[in-house]
């Protein structure tokens, strides 16, 4: 059996194995974090943009993330590579020359992996992103959470991003003369740098949020 795994005409199928050995630990070592995005825009003109966008989704890419899809056709190859070279060997008692049956089996495992890619990137979990910008808090309600705000001395605010999620903000007072207390709501009206300038809302305080 080894003698067959590892003959000098399957050795490019032995490589892609090793190959797919390493992206596994590459993914989940999480160094694949910085591959670069193929959902990204591309570059060039329109019509040379569409031939390219259409050869993509042929193959199944965008569907999965780009080491995973990686991944996937490194498998189908060595599969394929394997299976046909049984095959070969059951009826003529020999092995395919490699030049012949490294391209035979990447030709036959591109399209199948893109017959693959469909219904796993339907099942696989989307990485979904809630981050928003900063200067999206401006126009939204806060909380002074520490200490009292003053022009020149601002104070830690929290706000909730439209996601819901808190962020604690630098904010002082918009008008002169104005100082804000320990939980009182203020309405962020506009940003200076890391800063936020604020309004009082009528003096209105609610109860402390804690987190």
């Amino acid at each position: 059996m080894f003698d067959f795994w590892f003959a000098s005409e399957n050795l490019p199928f032995v490589g892609a194995g090793f190959l797919l050995i390493g992206l596994m630990i590459l993914q989940f070592s999480g160094l694949t974090d910085f591959a670069p995005d193929l959902d990204s825009d591309m570059d060039g003109d329109v019509d040379g943009a569409g031939v390219a966008d259409g050869l993509l989704s042929f193959l199944g890419l965008g569907r999965l993330p780009l080491m995973i899809w990686l991944a996937l056709l490194l498998l189908m190859f060595m599969l394929i590579g394997f299976a046909g070279q049984q095959i070969v060997q059951g009826l003529t008692g020999m092995l395919l020359s490699p030049w012949l049956a490294t391209p035979a089996a990447a030709l036959a495992a591109l399209p199948a992996t893109a017959i693959l890619a469909r219904p796993l990137g339907r099942i696989m979990p989307k990485d979904e992103t809630t981050a928003v910008s900063i200067d999206s808090l401006v126009g939204r309600f806060a909380v002074l959470d520490l200490g009292t705000a003053k022009k020149g001395s601002p104070a830690r605010a929290k706000v909730l991003d439209i996601h819901g999620h808190p962020h604690f903000v630098m904010v002082e007072p918009d008008n002169e003369g104005q100082q804000f207390t320990s939980s009182e709501k203020l309405l962020l009206v506009r940003r200076e740098g890391d800063l936020f300038k604020a309004i009082s809302q009528g003096g209105q305080h609610v109860p402390r949020l804690e987190g």
